[in-house]
């Protein structure tokens, strides 16, 4: 397990759940996230030369679904996972060590999933109908 860092670390002492918060943890747990980003794995881009390397599937996937859930554009989304500590908690982005994707790479991200006709794929899965 890695160290945390200061950007991590909570020093609220009454801090409580929020709902947004809880219904994030729900979605965590139920959504079948590692058969969802295999849907994706076979088109999305591989790290290849110099340059920045692709953020990971699952991470992008659950921009994806944070934009439907709380109905964000791409810089709304962008600014609301610097904004939203729960937000990058179910993201997996970790401030102290990386920035958030930009809103151009969460545009191209939805524009991949548009180009192969995967949202629709992604809605019809049996084990999404409960969850979307």
């Amino acid at each position: 397990m890695e160290q945390q860092t200061f950007a991590e670390v909570s020093f609220e002492r009454y801090r409580k759940a929020t709902r947004r918060e809880r219904f994030l943890d729900e979605m965590a747990r139920v959504v079948p996230w590692a058969e969802l980003a295999a849907a994706i794995t076979p088109v999305y881009p591989k790290a290849e030369g110099p340059g920045r390397p692709p953020v990971g599937v699952e991470r992008m996937l659950r921009i994806h679904f944070l934009q439907h859930w709380f109905n964000l554009s791409d810089p709304a989304v962008e600014e609301a996972l610097y904004d939203s500590r729960a937000m990058r908690q179910f993201v997996g982005i970790d401030l102290g060590r990386e920035p958030v994707p930009d809103e151009t790479t969460i545009c191209k991200f939805r524009h991949l999933l548009e180009a192969h006709q995967l949202g629709e794929q992604l809605e019809g899965a049996p084990e999404i109908r409960t969850v979307w």
